[in-house]
Formats: structure tokens, sequence, C-alpha cells
């Protein structure tokens, strides 16, 4: 596409814009996030202002605030308040580590698990309890705290006992409390699955994909690891639907890691994920924490054949979608949810600023306090740039406001960011410092050398690219994606019982 000359160009009509061919059009993004796609005569004329006041793309452009003598100034500082309403909460996400100890052994594990003979890395029920006084210092209203390892189940008792403990807590700080837990489900029995069901502990797993490469990604001796997360996913979403719970709202969430062996068997992929009662897939690249920095060479793969392999993953299950078969992609519906409704769900790694300490803060089983969970995996592997305190020792106020939170702040902060602040999707978009850190060197990355940016950027493409051509289903199907219902189920009232509590007014990250 031909711009046009630079001594050609006339701008003074225009406010601040980005812009990125896509495809046969152009995408032009303002300060606040509006966007519209011109077709290259549309841009040109845009350019070169040659728009004449009674056309169409006049009204557009003043419509959407690309207009400097239409500029809604007012109208644009609420929608940057409304993408950045994060800000000023304290940390929502508190990640619990309960133990180390993992009874799978994942080819790319990033938490670094221990054997199942490492007592010593579990949280005690001391520990437990100083994280729980430590949480409720936040000055969010919101809280979720989530069970970590290794894996969880594996210390049951110290689960159980600060969730109670966080119950009795409650009482009289009255947060919007729930409970979130990440579990391979391979310890999970009758009783354990009866007490989260009744303290409404929200479920989380790992399926990597069809039985022989969950299998072979997520190795449990003497046994599948997959023939145990396929029976409990099962039998948790058959309670949901038993309580009358709205299956569309309430089933067992599962992740995914992508790796060389993934890519190829997309269709299988999706096909598995919808055959498990699964309605959202998060196609996570790999990431470079924990065993991954031994194991990549085997595992890794160039981003561009991760972006077709999104491509095609992602075409299918609109596809279904359309078909009546309701299923959705996290990442399409992370920034599809910025770009089309104008707000920020909050998810804290494609944020800025970033998370890290914002945001969430991660717990080890020791008690000693991080930025994020990438921070603690790092800790893991030897490096404590993230370390931030003590739940016996330190101050909520030494933690939030600790210099390690500052620079990821400031590193964060994409209007500072070179290649970030002049980019399109510069609005839509967020790189974790600790990915940098860990893949560059440095918490202020290189965004151009960035591996998540290439993903970030291919993604954006793709969605825009739907936005531009896709017919009226592809589009309704898109605009549901960006749909947020509270699961309200899973709130713990006030009172610190784990009763039905009140509707939410902020999303879960």
């Amino acid at each position: 596409m031909r711009l046009a000359p630079l001594d050609e160009l006339a701008t003074r009509h225009a406010v601040a814009f980005r812009f990125r061919p896509i495809g046969d059009r152009v995408l032009i993004t303002n300060q606040e996030g509006r966007w519209l796609l011109l077709t290259a005569e549309e841009f040109d004329a845009y350019t070169r202002d040659r728009v004449p006041a009674d056309s169409p793309l006049h009204a557009r452009l003043a419509g959407a605030n690309f207009l400097a003598d239409h500029y809604d100034l007012r109208a644009a500082v609420e929608m940057v308040r409304a993408r950045k309403r994060f800000v000023h909460h304290g940390p929502n996400l508190h990640m619990a580590v309960v133990t180390l100890r993992c009874n799978e052994t994942c080819v790319y594990c990033h938490a670094s698990r221990a054997d199942m003979d490492a007592v010593h890395t579990d949280m005690t029920r001391e520990v437990a309890e100083q994280t729980v006084d430590f949480i409720f210092k936040t000055t969010s209203p919101f809280v979720t705290i989530e069970f970590q390892g290794g894996e969880p189940l594996v210390n049951f008792p110290v689960v159980q006992h600060l969730i109670e403990y966080a119950l009795d807590k409650n009482r009289a700080a009255g947060k919007q409390l729930e409970f979130t837990m990440v579990s391979n489900l391979a310890m999970m029995d009758d009783a354990k699955l009866a007490y989260l069901l009744s303290r409404k502990v929200q479920l989380c797993t790992s399926i990597d994909g069809p039985a022989p490469l969950h299998d072979k990604q997520r190795v449990l001796p003497m046994a599948s690891s997959y023939d145990h997360a396929a029976r409990w996913i099962k039998r948790i979403n058959d309670a949901y639907a038993a309580a009358g719970l709205d299956p569309t709202l309430y089933h067992v969430e599962a992740l995914l890691t992508t790796t060389r062996a993934t890519l190829p068997q997309w269709k299988e992929l999706v096909d598995t994920y919808v055959a498990l009662g699964c309605r959202a897939l998060f196609l996570r690249p790999l990431d470079p924490f924990g065993f991954a920095a031994r194991t990549g060479p085997k595992l890794e793969y160039p981003r561009r054949e991760y972006l077709e392999f999104y491509r095609r993953a992602v075409d299918y299950m609109i596809e279904l979608h359309g078909r009546g078969t309701e299923i959705l992609e996290r990442y399409a519906a992370i920034f599809l949810t910025k770009i089309l409704s104008g707000v920020d769900p909050n998810f804290l790694d494609v944020r800025w600023p970033a998370g890290a300490g914002l945001g969430a803060l991660a717990y080890g089983y020791d008690g000693r306090i991080f930025t994020c969970d990438e921070g603690r995996m790092l800790d893991a592997m030897g490096d404590d740039a993230f370390a931030v305190g003590h739940v016996a020792t330190s101050k909520y106020r030494d933690v939030v406001g600790h210099e390690t939170v500052r620079a990821v702040t400031i590193a964060s902060n994409l209007d500072a960011t070179p290649d970030c602040v002049d980019c399109t999707y510069q609005p839509y978009c967020g790189v974790p410092p600790s990915h940098s850190y860990k893949t560059q060197g440095t918490i202020f990355g290189r965004m151009r050398e960035s591996a998540l940016c290439e993903v970030y950027k291919g993604i954006q493409d793709y969605l825009f690219e739907k936005l531009a051509t896709g017919d009226a289903a592809t589009r309704a199907t898109l605009e549901r994606w960006t749909t947020h219902r509270p699961r309200e189920h899973f709130l713990q009232d006030a009172a610190g019982s784990p009763a039905p509590g009140t509707k939410p007014v902020a999303p879960r990250p």
C-alpha cells in the first residue's frame, strides 16, 4: 500500500492516530482505543485532509473521535478511565502455592515441581494463616485466592484450613471473596470434591489435547493422566448441572500449553475440548519458565508456525460456534472485549500497566511474596529479582510500594515503551515484564525482538481481518465472545459463609 508523500500529508484536522495495514484495508486507532477500518482511498483522503464535510467518511471519522474539530474530550477521558479502572483497587488475585510436590511430571513444567517425598515444600498451617492475614490487607474490595502448586491436592488439609480461615477472616473484612484451584485432578476423590463443591471453589485443570498427546506431555506414573482428568471433569460438570446451575457458565475450566507436537493437531485439540464439555480453550504458547527452559529445544517452534496453528484452530471454533457448539478462545475473548466493548477484562498478563504487584501477588509455600507467579517461578530457578517480601514480616504498604513493583509498573507503561508507543494495538495490549526479563535480560523489553509481542500482534491481525472481511455470522460470534456474565455462584457472602453473594461489579482476572 502506497502512502502519500510527506509533503502532501495534511493531518492538522486529525487527532493523534496510529495505523496498520490489514489486508486491503488500513486500521486506524486513537488514544482511547476507538478504531476504524478504512479502504486505501479513504485512508489517503484522511491523511491529505480531503474528506468532504458532508460525506459518510467524515461522519464515521467524527463519530469515532478521529477529527480534531469534532473531538469529544470528555468521551475520550471516560473511555480511558473505563479501560484503566483496575489501577486504583490494589491486588485482587492472590496465588497461594500450597506445595511444590506434584504427582505428575510435565515435560514443560513451569512451576519447577518437587518430588512427592519433598514434604519440606508443603505450606504449613501457620504460614497459611499468615498468608491469609496478609491477603486481607489489600485495598481491593475483590479478593480471589487461587490455589496452585505443584499439585494443591497433595496438601489438601492446608487448603481446607486456608479456606476456613479466610471465610472466618472475611466476616469482619466483608470482601467480595472467591476461591479457585488449579489441579491436574488425578488425586481428586469423592470426599475432596464434596468439600470443594460445598465451599464453592472454582476448579481449573489442564488438558493438552487428545489422550495420547496429553499423556505424553503430562506424565502420570502407571496411569493415564488424561483419563483421570476427563473422569473428574465430567463428575464436576454433572454436579453443577444437578445443582441447577447454567452449564454455559458453570463447568470446569481447562488450560493447555502449546508445544511443537500440538501444532498439527489443531482440529483434534478443539474436538477434544468440545467432547469434554469445555466451553473455552486458551491457546497459550510455551512459556520460558521452569523446566521449559531446559526442554524448550525439543518443544519450541517458530511463532509464525504457532500463529498458523492459531488461525486454523480459531477458524474451526468459529465454524463450530456457527453450528451451535458453544466454544471460544480466551486470547480472542480478551482482545475482543477491549476492541469491541471499550473496557479491559483485567487479564493481568495482557494489560498495562501490568498486573504484577498492582493486580496480583504470589505467595510461596514458605511465605515469601512475589510480584507474580512468573516471579515465583524465576525464584525457583535461582533468580529472586521479583521477590518483594514475606507474609510474616512485611508490611502491606512496603510490598505494594516495593521498588520492584514500581519498576515493573514503569516498564509496562506502553506510552513510554519504544515500539509500543506508536503501535496500532497499544490500547489493547500489554506485556508482562517478567517475560521480557527472562527472555531478554531486562524488564524494559525490546518488543520488536519479543516472541510474545509477535504472538499478540499476530492474534490481533487475525481478529481485525475477521472484523474487516467476516460475514454477519462471524461478526456475531466475535461479539458473543466479549459477553461477560458473572459467575455469582462462586462468590462467598460478606458474612464469610459459602452462600451465594452479591452481583460482582468487576470482572475476574
